[in-house]
């Protein structure tokens, strides 16, 4: 419990200046994360919602410039990455390799979204109606999906990111995600 309180005070200290820098250069982006965060989802807490939103918003900044669609798509990471037991920094890191995050990015090979996920799973599961441009669906295929190939290769991380590329036994998509995971999606 002590330790609890500890690690909550470091973090309100080293937060602080942040937060107040934000809340200088983008009231609009604070008020949404405020928000957010008031959404638990698949948070512990509305204090750890807070930080995860504030930080990984930041380093989500420049590939997504509406904030409100930003603190969206993590709010949606977060909540079915912890749906499909999978860190919600590894599925960050797909998605910035997958489509860049844009959620309207079309692979030349037809797949589709932030994940990019092939249309034939629709039909293959009797949802030919579902929209893989919206992010809720997307990332509930996609995260489905990645934690099937990691249970499949029995937590082997560079052979299942293979498999969900279709490129397994070949490391040069394996290792772009796991670099991403490491240098800029890393827990904080």
């Amino acid at each position: 419990m002590r330790f609890a309180f500890i690690v909550t005070a470091v973090l309100l200290v080293a937060l602080t200046p942040v937060c107040q820098a934000q809340d200088e250069r983008d009231p609009e982006l604070i008020a949404l994360l405020r928000e957010a965060a008031k959404e638990i989802g698949g948070f512990a807490d509305h204090f750890d919602a807070q930080v995860w939103l504030t930080d990984m918003s930041a380093r989500l900044e420049r590939q997504v410039k509406d904030p409100e669609e930003r603190i969206e798509i993590l709010k949606r990471v977060h909540h079915e990455a912890r749906r499909a037991e999978l860190p919600p920094e590894l599925v960050l890191a797909v998605i910035d390799v997958e489509s860049n995050f844009d959620r309207f990015a079309i692979s030349v090979a037809g797949a589709r979204g932030l994940m990019q996920i092939m249309p034939f799973w629709l039909a293959e599961i009797g949802r030919p109606d579902d929209n893989l441009m919206q992010i809720e669906t997307n990332l509930r295929f996609g995260c489905t999906i990645l934690k099937f190939y990691i249970e499949i290769e029995k937590g082997n991380l560079p052979r299942a990111l293979g498999r969900y590329n279709g490129s397994l036994g070949k490391r040069k998509y394996p290792n772009k995600v796991l670099d991403k995971l490491r240098l800029k999606w890393f827990r904080a």
